[in-house]
């Protein structure tokens, strides 16, 4: 049987090597990815120094190609896969008030193709997952039918579940705000958990760490999510006020610890589990190869200390009404360094004891610095 820590596997997001930003300014960088191909090169030397990130989801169309079965024969020669397909219903001047929630039977319509669209591109790629995420929501009082959003949505759902392979699963993504400002139309895990219970099996919530209101029990969520059965993916980020998308475990290793004791807990890291593991991140202001390295060994510590917890004498101190005991016990697993541990485990694989240290003297990006010159460098939209 595997550990935890065998099983751990961790999708990096292609979009997180191209260049992101705030509201306010996107920065430009030496070496960002030009095509999606650069940016599977990219995420191919993260997982060839950590074994950790086997697969990269793509976002559509900010990915599209002409022959993604070639695609997918040119990340497998790099070591990786394809993963999940996102899709993208708010960027078009269309969906400026709605796409799968649009009043307009016509946007509605060109949202589901869109989704559609994806499908095939799942089908192409071999992806299991369709992850949706809408920014559909309204930012006033009044300004739409709150109830008529919601059948809208899920009669949008359901028209593209149903297209949905047997092998394949609709993964619906929530967020408590922005860019609605008053109610938007997905926003917490019991509305995405409502309508997906509503499609079928194949049809789970993703949880990204980064979409809740402050000071929300999200290890709560996963906990309850898993126990239904319908946790299908996390999007894995850090925040210090909104939806931050910094790097994982930055602003708070002790959530990114708990959150991972339930995934444990739960069996979403035993053999067999379905639950996908991913990052949702732009690095702004820091290097992004490098920030995508941190990002997978931050999850991987918390890991470890996860399965350090002695979940017997935690029983036992829980039913014995031991508060301090208990607590004791957690806390000694998360304030234990696992860092060289993982450091020999990494050795003994035939990887770098230290990542981050290897990829700063491979000299990759002094190559790709000099190599991806002129061009039109990835970033939103491309």
């Amino acid at each position: 049987m595997n550990t935890p820590l065998d099983n751990l596997a961790i999708e990096l997001p292609s979009w997180a090597f191209g260049n992101s930003g705030t509201r306010f300014k996107v920065f430009g960088t030496p070496g960002t990815p030009r095509t999606i191909e650069e940016k599977l090169a990219d995420a191919a030397t993260v997982h060839r120094l950590t074994g950790l990130a086997p697969a990269v989801a793509l976002h559509i169309p900010w990915d599209t190609v002409e022959d993604y079965a070639a695609l997918g024969r040119y990340a497998g020669d790099l070591g990786v896969r394809l993963g999940t397909i996102n899709s993208n219903t708010f960027q078009d001047d269309a969906y400026k008030f709605g796409s799968l929630t649009h009043t307009d039977k016509a946007v509605r319509q060109k949202a589901i193709d869109h989704h559609l669209a994806c499908i095939e591109v799942m089908n192409q790629t071999g992806s299991r997952d369709l992850k949706i995420w809408l920014a559909d929501g309204t930012n006033y009082p009044g300004q739409g039918d709150i109830r008529g959003r919601q059948d809208r949505l899920a009669e949008s759902l359901a028209a593209i579940y149903q297209h949905i392979g047997a092998d394949q699963r609709l993964v619906l993504e929530y967020k408590f705000f922005e860019p609605a400002m008053y109610a938007t139309d997905v926003p917490d895990w019991g509305t995405s958990y409502a309508h997906v219970s509503a499609l079928g099996e194949r049809a789970k919530v993703c949880l990204d760490t980064g979409h809740h209101a402050p000071g929300t029990n999200i290890e709560f969520i996963v906990a309850q999510l898993l126990r239904l059965g319908k946790l299908g993916s996390f999007d894995f980020n850090s925040r210090f006020y909104a939806d931050d998308d910094l790097i994982v475990g930055a602003a708070d290793p002790f959530q990114l610890f708990r959150i991972m004791f339930e995934v444990i807990r739960g069996g979403g890291l035993e053999d067999g589990s379905t639950v996908a593991l991913m990052l949702d991140q732009c690095h702004n202001v820091e290097e992004k190869i490098p920030g995508q390295i941190r990002s997978v060994l931050n999850v991987a510590e918390m890991t470890a200390r996860a399965a350090l917890v002695d979940t017997d004498a935690l029983t036992v101190a829980q039913e014995a009404g031991d508060v301090l005991g208990a607590n004791e016990i957690f806390m000694n697993a998360f304030y234990t360094d696992v860092r060289p541990m993982l450091a020999e485990r990494r050795v003994a694989q035939g990887l770098p004891a230290d990542p981050m240290a290897a990829f700063r003297d491979s000299g990759y990006q002094d190559t790709i610095n000099a190599e991806r010159v002129g061009g039109t460098q990835s970033s939103w939209g491309a």
